[in-house]
């Protein structure tokens, strides 16, 4: 996206791209994709996402919600305060056990509200989980030796693939449990904003297959972000606190499978 600051807010707008993965070709898609950015990220930061406004143009004049034609849409946003943002305050360690657990406290009411059904829920089974991890392997096997050793990426693979047909069970208890939820889908530090309560910002809204998750997914996403920063106290503590809020102790035989899963998927 484009993005445009102001004293007191941002517009986001659309880049006509199509990544594949994302389709934002045709003025109605972008139109579509940022109700939907508003919509999906209100669940979290709700004071946040103000509402999609139409960018005009008449004659030579371009203008916000002015005269003339539609040439494009903005998602317009309050503009939240830099210094606040949790990668920020991890670089200058001015992030606490406390501030973790209070995520993870917001975190986790987020999850048992959030919407579930047998399309969600489908995104848990193994024909799923296996075509994203085999994506991975498959995209990144060309640069062996370049950016990965032999060695390492094999390590890796096998460990994934063996944790998979080891644990079956436990990922079909997982889809049986309503653990498979229409999540956030980027939790990492710098979505995360400590200004009026929490703000959990910037979702996933161009496809719903990277929402779609294990909420042991979206915690071990950001506990891997925390280790990432070498905090590693501070991942355990956001874990910790987040099984205490949920009761969800069978998370923690999955923490380091899709921990390993998401440090890839950062490495591509």
């Amino acid at each position: 996206s484009f993005v445009f600051l102001t004293d007191d807010y941002v517009y986001k707008v659309k880049k006509s791209v199509n990544l594949g993965y994302l389709d934002y070709t045709t003025l109605d898609r972008r139109h579509f994709y940022c109700q939907r950015e508003v919509e999906l990220n209100r669940r979290l930061c709700p004071d946040t996402y103000l509402r999609v406004v139409p960018i005009t143009q008449d004659k030579s004049n371009i203008s916000i919600e002015g005269p003339g034609e539609v040439i494009e849409y903005a998602v317009k946003m309050r503009r939240l305060p830099q210094q606040a943002m949790m990668d920020g305050l991890l670089a200058n360690n001015q992030v606490s056990s406390q501030m973790v657990a209070s995520v993870a406290q917001k975190l986790a009411e987020f999850h048992q509200q959030a919407e579930t059904n047998a399309n969600i829920s489908a995104f848990g089974n193994l024909d799923a989980i296996t075509k994203n991890t085999a994506e991975n392997f498959n995209q990144t096997e060309k640069y062996i030796g370049t950016t990965i050793s032999q060695e390492k990426y094999q390590h890796i693979k096998n460990y994934t693939d063996s944790f998979i047909e080891k644990n079956t069970p436990l990922f079909h208890k997982r889809i049986t449990d309503g653990r498979i939820r229409d999540c956030h889908g980027d939790l990492h530090a710098a979505h995360i904003c400590f200004t009026n309560g929490i703000c959990i910002y910037d979702c996933i809204e161009f496809n719903d297959r990277f929402r779609y998750c294990d909420v042991a997914a979206e915690v071990a996403f950001l506990a891997m972000d925390l280790d990432h920063y070498e905090r590693a106290d501070l991942s355990q503590s956001f874990v910790n606190a987040y099984v205490a809020q949920s009761r969800d102790e069978e998370l923690l035989r999955l923490l380091n499978f899709y921990k390993c899963y998401f440090a890839y998927v950062r490495g591509k």
